[in-house]
């Protein structure tokens, strides 16, 4: 088939070097404009759009998929089907109607759970055992497309969201193919996802990441690997901001008040609201990340607690 391939950021890349060495052909991505990235804050294109680059395929950055000029060309190119993976954008009804075959998204959850922007962190957050990934064919209701197929993925103790989207894109650059392949033949047809079950999953906010230490221990792991590496959990000492990467929960050590900070040699504990959790490391405002230990050792007068 003929496809136009949408997608953004890292997560994207395995499916569309899948689909670059596949018998489809790739006529052109679109992806979101360059944005500031990293901490220089420098504009850059999107991974997508890298790879794209590299590739020779046509790169399509409007601002808005509504765009006139975006649709017109889209037309043009007339793709026989596009799949979509982490575009960052909705998909207005006017393109939707274009490709024959339809748009074919790539969603990492088992819908219709955690329909929207961030379904693996939501995952994480509620403490959900098994996750996994869907291929639906896009409507304009958010993520309540026909379904073609999925597949399983379990979650780990350690998972951060970084780790664990890292697996499903992986996983999930196979299904996409897998049902471009039948789409083409004509031997998948796509199913209605069941009306039960369904939840959504916007996207996780700065605010949700400040990790409450008054919660137990097993609910501060979890939102902080919900939040790794983005938005980043974060607390407060002496008023700034100290982002926090996993931390360990530790069974083992003696008892701290919520928030209270135990420093001894290489270790870092941390209060909670049942048993402390290891500091693993950190990074303090305007300086980068680092082991939990070493900022410790550059404290010349260590206060006694986070979150003020």
């Amino acid at each position: 088939m003929r496809l136009l391939f949408a997608g953004t950021p890292e997560a994207a890349l395995p499916s569309l070097r899948a689909l670059l060495n596949s018998g489809h052909e790739v006529a052109a991505v679109l992806t979101r404009p360059d944005a500031p990235a990293g901490r220089g804050r420098r504009v850059l294109p999107s991974a997508v759009a890298d790879l794209a680059a590299s590739s020779g395929v046509e790169i399509l950055a409007p601002p808005t998929s509504r765009d006139p000029e975006f649709l017109a060309r889209l037309e043009k190119l007339a793709p026989d089907c596009c799949p979509i993976v982490a575009y960052g954008g909705l998909v207005p009804p006017a393109a939707l109607q274009i490709p024959p075959s339809g748009w074919v998204n790539l969603h990492f959850s088992l819908l219709p759970a955690w329909r929207g922007a961030a379904p693996v962190q939501r995952a994480l957050l509620a403490g959900d055992d098994i996750t996994g990934a869907s291929t639906f064919r896009l409507v304009s209701e958010l993520d309540a497309g026909p379904v073609y197929g999925c597949f399983t993925e379990k979650i780990r103790p350690d998972d951060t969201a970084g780790a664990l989207l890292g697996r499903l894109a992986e996983h999930g650059a196979s299904l996409l193919l897998t049902t471009l392949d039948g789409v083409e033949s004509g031997a998948l047809q796509p199913q209605p996802q069941s009306a039960n079950g369904v939840s959504f999953a916007p996207k996780l906010t700065v605010q949700e990441a400040e990790v409450d230490w008054a919660q137990p221990s097993h609910l501060v792991d979890r939102l902080i690997r919900s939040c790794t590496p983005a938005p980043g959990a974060w607390s407060r000492y002496r008023g700034a901001r100290l982002k926090i990467g996993p931390v360990r929960p530790r069974y083992d050590a003696s008892p701290l008040r919520a928030a209270e900070l135990r420093i001894h040699r290489s270790e870092v504990l941390v209060g909670t609201g049942t048993q402390p959790v290891e500091l693993v490391d950190v990074q303090p405002q305007g300086k980068p990340r680092m082991s939990a230990a070493a900022w410790t050792h550059g404290l010349r007068d260590p206060a006694t607690s986070l979150g003020a």
